[in-house]
């Protein structure tokens, strides 16, 4: 094989293993208790994610809001793109 390819063929395994750990860090489904999606609490713990839910303005970022029963809550009209997460 030529040198070209060599080195095509180097380039897209390495954008191949770039993308491929980028995903897994972002949606980590071995940790314990998952992924939270924005504007969705369905099957959320808080307790499994103290550095969204210990955080009022980085719960306000995904969309929840503690309510005065000290509940968490999806804010009304939530509109936060899940692209960003």
């Amino acid at each position: 094989m030529s040198k070209k390819v060599w080195i095509a063929l180097a380039g897209t395994l390495a954008i191949f293993v770039m993308n491929s750990s980028a995903t897994r860090a972002q949606y980590d489904y071995n940790r314990k208790g998952g992924f939270v999606k924005p504007c969705s609490l369905s099957g959320v713990n808080p307790v499994y994610h103290p550095g969204i839910f210990g955080n009022p303005a980085a719960a306000r970022a995904y969309g929840f809001v503690r309510g005065r029963d000290r509940q968490w809550h999806v804010a009304a009209k939530c509109h936060v793109s899940s692209a960003r997460y």
